[in-house]
C-alpha cells in the first residue's frame, strides 16, 4: 500500500513522506486485522484444512484487540514523527 498511498498523496500536492501517506497506509493495512474479511479468509481456510474451526466472531474478538493495539502504536509513531518532533 505504501507506493499507492505515496502516489495518491503526491497527486494531491503533498510529498511522498507526508503524514497523510502514513495515515492512509496504517488505516488500510492495520484495519484489515479486525475482521475475517479479505486476506484473512485464506487463514481461516487453512485452519479449516487442518481441522481447526475459527468462526467469524471468534476471529473478530481477537482481531479487534490486535487492531486496537497496532493502530494505537502506529498513531503514536505518526504523532511523534510528524507533530512532536517536527
Amino acid at each position: 500500500m505504501a507506493p499507492i498511498t505515496s502516489d495518491l498523496v503526491e497527486s494531491m500536492g503533498g510529498s511522498g513522506a507526508h503524514v497523510m501517506c502514513w495515515a492512509l497506509a496504517i488505516g488500510a493495512d492495520l484495519g484489515n486485522n479486525a475482521t475475517a474479511l479479505g486476506a484473512n479468509v485464506v487463514v481461516i481456510g487453512m485452519a479449516e484444512h487442518k481441522r481447526q474451526s475459527i468462526s467469524f466472531w471468534q476471529f473478530t474478538k481477537y482481531g479487534l484487540v490486535v487492531t486496537t493495539v497496532t493502530v494505537t502504536i502506529s498513531a503514536a509513531y505518526v504523532w511523534l514523527r510528524y507533530f512532536a518532533h517536527a
